[in-house]
């Protein structure tokens, strides 16, 4: 379940202050994800972990589930502008398909609740994910056509994710990180205390 969309990582405090853009978490283009919504998208991730078995998983929590998911919000939104860029659709039919395809591969349609929990995807964004595996399926199809190496294709997706949320002039708060573009993801802020030198007496 993790693949390309999973390599989602961690979040720093939740501190505002005053501006106008006060609730936004992370601004990118005309996509807006508040403080709010971050924070109910981990409320229903925590509501899920709650309903199965998680002795056996390894989760995040904190400050790096917040991240995470800040980090997959920005990934769905990202995979989205580029396909419109390209001119990729991607069909209900399409998706239910690949559903289909993960729910046999996890075990049936009652194991599909677990492998969300372990994977840290809300059911509401199960739809979101497939389509952006699905439209990075057709990005890597439409490079190898054009004569590009199978062995480049993850690279040059990576390469189109970084320069696409560049493009749209991506802003992070603070208090979650700071867009890295060398691993394109949002990082962990150095923390204040890390930056501090004992004073010499």
């Amino acid at each position: 379940m993790k693949k390309i969309l999973t390599a989602l990582v961690v979040a720093t405090g939740l501190l505002l202050t005053g501006c106008s853009n006060v609730d936004a978490a992370l601004s990118l283009g005309d996509t807006k994800i508040t403080t709010a919504e971050l924070q109910a998208n981990v409320d229903v991730i925590l509501a899920e972990r709650a309903k199965v078995d998680t002795s056996q998983m390894q989760l995040d929590t904190g400050e790096t589930l917040l991240r995470n998911q800040l980090n997959f919000r920005l990934l769905l939104a990202t995979f989205s502008e580029i396909a419109k860029e390209f001119e990729i659709q991607i069909t209900s039919s399409e998706i239910a398909g690949r559903r289909a395809e993960i729910i046999e591969q996890v075990g049936g349609e009652e194991a599909l609740p677990g492998a969300l929990v372990s994977a840290s995807i809300a059911p509401e964004y199960l739809d979101g994910y497939l389509r952006a595996l699905l439209i990075t399926q057709k990005l890597g199809e439409a490079y190898s056509q054009a004569g590009g190496a199978e062995a480049d294709i993850q690279a040059r997706i990576q390469e189109l994710f970084v320069e696409k949320v560049d493009e749209l002039k991506i802003k992070v708060s603070p208090r979650y990180g700071k867009w890295d573009p060398t691993t394109g993801t949002i990082i962990a802020a150095v923390a204040a205390s890390d930056a501090v030198t004992p004073s010499e007496e």
